[in-house]
């Protein structure tokens, strides 16, 4: 009896502190936020720097004294693993944690579903990654795009094939998702419209490592250049070091998934000449370089592709945050469209349906680096 006495005492006592707690001390403001991007699997080195890039805009956040109203800012990285499934499933892990803005996905197929999936919350999403036209071509008005979109890239790409390096043919090999093959068929029907002949379009599969079934069509065929539309570095360094092998003799050009440090890692030797279109960012930029700088000290790396788009993305986000005076996703969607600012990748601004616009630069690896070689809109060399 004694025993149960004490425990009852003490559960008073604790009762008492808790409520004392409650109301002497006001509880953590935190804003939430999260991203979306496969961290795991052959995606992954794209997806780390989505989720880092937002990790250096938090922390320049915080260096400028963070935003009021919020005692701080958390972020909850979430692995899509480029699957639309575990994409949605991600979303969800969000909605749950109470996040009011994400950044990402990487892969459009993963973006669109996870998109609508937030949108029932009306939660704010920024891609800084997924160019097919359809993510902000749905009437979602949560939806926002830091990077360019195909139907830009598609034809900077052939007029860089045309006027540039003047070639006749081309054949097309794509990995039948969403964005590769999205932008494939772009390529294709931008390249007929040009009076280049597209010898063939062709298709591999996510995860295939062997590609000399699709390579011996392509030395075949003999094309002037052999247009690679996949989802990655990676699995783009395995097509081009087989390519080298098998001594297919043409122009090898990539897309924005396929730019990246890590194609020169991997493919060494076998990735000189190669050329990718991708986002003009002026890395001699005083904006560029204050991220740089900060992303080398935090990872130990050099910044990925989208590691600067991402930056953007979520100081893009905070920015508004900081205006709107709130998390307030209508009030937040409506400084968003006000904004203006000198990213880390381009001045940033959005229009109505959440586009930022596109500046696609064609660069060529030389002596193991990507380095800037013609710009899409003045149509000059570098």
């Amino acid at each position: 009896m004694k025993r149960l006495l004490a425990l009852i005492a003490a559960l008073a006592v604790m009762a008492l502190v808790l409520t004392g707690c409650g109301e002497g001390e006001k509880a953590e403001n935190v804003l939430k936020m999260g991203t979306m991007s496969p961290l795991t699997g052959p995606y992954a080195a794209d997806g780390n720097d989505i989720r880092q890039g937002t990790e250096i805009a938090i922390e320049v956040i915080r260096e400028q004294g963070g935003i009021e109203g919020f005692d701080d800012i958390e972020l909850f990285p979430q692995d899509t693993a480029c699957d639309p499934k575990q994409a949605v499933a991600a979303a969800n892990k969000l909605i749950n944690e109470k996040v009011t803005g994400v950044v990402g996905a990487y892969c459009s197929s993963s973006t669109i579903p996870a998109s609508e999936t937030l949108a029932e919350e009306n939660i704010i999403m920024l891609t800084p990654a997924s160019t097919s036209p359809k993510v902000t071509e749905r009437g979602l008005t949560n939806i926002f795009r830091t990077c360019g979109r195909d139907d830009h890239q598609a034809p900077a790409a052939v007029k860089f094939m045309k006027d540039v390096a003047g070639v006749k043919s081309i054949f097309i090999v794509d990995d039948k998702t969403t964005y590769s093959q999205g932008l494939a068929e772009g390529v294709a029907a931008a390249a007929k419209a040009a009076g280049i002949e597209v010898l063939d379009h062709d298709h591999v599969n996510q995860g295939d490592k062997d590609y000399s079934a699709v390579l011996t069509k392509v030395k075949a065929a003999n094309p002037d250049l052999f247009y690679i539309s996949l989802q990655n570095s990676a699995t783009g360094a395995l097509m081009v070091i087989q390519a080298k092998r098998m001594g297919v003799d043409a122009v090898l050009m990539g897309q924005d998934a396929v730019y990246h440090p890590k194609i020169v890692e991997i493919a060494k030797a076998s990735a000189e000449g190669l050329f990718c279109t991708f986002g003009a960012i002026d890395k001699d930029a005083d904006a560029y370089k204050t991220f740089f700088t900060k992303y080398k000290a935090k990872t130990g790396n050099e910044p990925g592709a989208y590691s600067a788009y991402a930056f953007d993305s979520a100081m893009a986000y905070l920015k508004a945050v900081q205006a709107a005076g709130s998390a307030d996703p209508v009030k937040v969607r409506a400084e968003l469209l006000k904004l203006e600012f000198v990213g880390a990748s381009k001045t940033v601004s959005y229009n109505e349906q959440g586009d930022s616009g596109s500046n696609y630069t064609v660069y060529q690896v030389k002596d193991g680096k990507f380095v800037p070689y013609w710009n899409s809109l003045s149509g000059e060399k570098y």
